[in-house]
């Protein structure tokens, strides 16, 4: 049964009985719906390295839906952020997050390369890292 039908049924025994209430409350907009996700969900692959040197100052990442070089173009510049919890707090707060930003393509396979205020630790390997949609080029 749709929802105006119902309300109609509702009105018609309320007014037999001779009870009033009040109009059924409109839905608000985006009310029942899901939080937006304003990031794009990425893996922290690895660091920039030739065959005998590894480049720790460089992290390789893996964005999601990103398969060739081209699709990489949208999210150069982009700010990426590393999220992750420590044992004592600073600042009322475990969480703690370590701020990048996309430089450039690496490779065709649409990995691209960060470099982040302080390196990426070693636990990062295979970690998630957000990548915000942040600040915009078009």
């Amino acid at each position: 049964m749709s929802d105006t039908k119902q309300v109609a049924k509702v009105a018609e025994k309320t007014e037999k009985k001779g009870v009033t209430r009040p109009a059924p409350r409109a839905k608000r907009a985006g009310e029942g719906k899901q939080p937006v996700r304003l990031y794009v969900k990425g893996v922290h692959v690895g660091y920039k390295r030739s065959l005998v040197n590894q480049h720790n100052h460089t992290s390789l990442l893996k964005i999601q839906g990103v398969n060739d070089r081209a699709e990489t173009d949208f999210y150069l510049g982009k700010r990426v952020a590393f999220i992750y919890r420590a044992r004592r707090k600073t600042q009322d707060t475990k969480i703690r997050v370590i701020w990048g930003r996309i430089s450039r393509p690496h490779g065709n396979s649409g990995i691209v390369r960060a470099k982040f205020r302080n390196t990426l630790p070693p636990q990062s390997l295979g970690a998630s890292v957000r990548v915000m949609l942040f600040p915009s080029r078009i």
